[in-house]
């Protein structure tokens, strides 16, 4: 899984294992016992027939619920774009993050959305994942003013805003950075404003999701990782569906040639997500 330390405006705590926006709260389709699905996943797509897909609904901008009161986010939108390419209906069961793997693997979903990268060998054992349709990776806010910070190169001795557990902490105390600890996100954005520090590293979706979201914060991005330093999330199936996981990861790159992905990662962050 990706360990994201996106806290708000994408997360509201510090993420342990890729994706979990809530550490509370069950959604009320687990209020339900659910039944495992009927029939293979390679005959429902064949047939037309239904997808299941897994997803918390309450981690913004990749699964949440709008003012209205409609699920949506990046990665719900992309499931329902594969969902069309391969012309079946799709169906949206949420529930907490850490009851999401466990109910695909026992066949409550067809599959997950929601950002997970497997990065860890017992995971990758048990599940598959699609081509990728976002890619994420360590990013750096400044003020907007400043016309010195370019690269990590030249933040030492400078003062970057971080949570001391994060990875993204300790990136900042290996470039030789001062670190101004915070309890999260929104509190370095705010020092960083507050001219109280020079910088601040994050997770570069949950950074776009804040650029988007306040244009006139007067901050903006002085240094992205490289292609090499992202890693991938995409659709996450039980073993077993090799045929199933190549019609979908056909559809994602379709959705990737038609411009549906750029389209969408324009729409939820402000510029496409989908290429490294």
């Amino acid at each position: 899984m990706l360990k994201k330390f996106a806290l708000p405006l994408v997360c509201s705590l510090v993420l342990a294992a890729c994706g979990g926006g809530s550490a509370g709260g069950a959604a009320a389709s687990e209020a339900q016992p659910e039944t495992k699905i009927s029939g293979s996943l390679i005959e429902r797509i064949n047939n037309k027939g239904k997808i299941v897909v897994g997803t918390e609904g309450t981690y913004a901008p990749f699964t949440y619920h709008d003012q209205s009161g409609k699920l949506t986010g990046y990665d719900v939108e992309v499931a329902r774009a594969v969902a069309q390419k391969l012309g079946v209906e799709i169906e949206f069961k949420e529930t907490q993050w850490d009851a999401m793997l466990a109910g695909l693997k026992a066949g409550r979903f067809d599959m997950v959305a929601n950002q997970v990268s497997l990065t860890t060998p017992e995971r990758r054992a048990t599940f598959d994942k699609s081509e990728n349709y976002s890619w994420s990776g360590p990013m750096m806010l400044v003020r907007a003013d400043n016309k010195t910070i370019k690269s990590l190169d030249d933040i030492k001795g400078l003062k970057a805003a971080q949570t001391l557990s994060s990875n993204y902490g300790e990136m900042a105390v290996a470039a030789k950075a001062e670190v101004v600890p915070v309890d999260g996100m929104a509190q370095a954005l705010t020092l960083v404003q507050q001219n109280r520090a020079d910088l601040t590293l994050n997770d570069s979706l949950a950074l776009l999701d804040y650029l988007k979201k306040n244009p006139d914060s007067g901050l903006k991005t002085a240094w992205k990782a490289g292609a090499d330093d992202k890693l991938g999330s995409g659709l996450i199936l039980n073993k077993g569906n090799t045929e199933a996981l190549a019609k979908i990861n056909t559809a994602i790159e379709e959705l990737q040639q038609d411009g549906t992905l750029k389209k969408l990662g324009e729409e939820f962050f402000g510029e496409d997500v989908s290429v490294k």
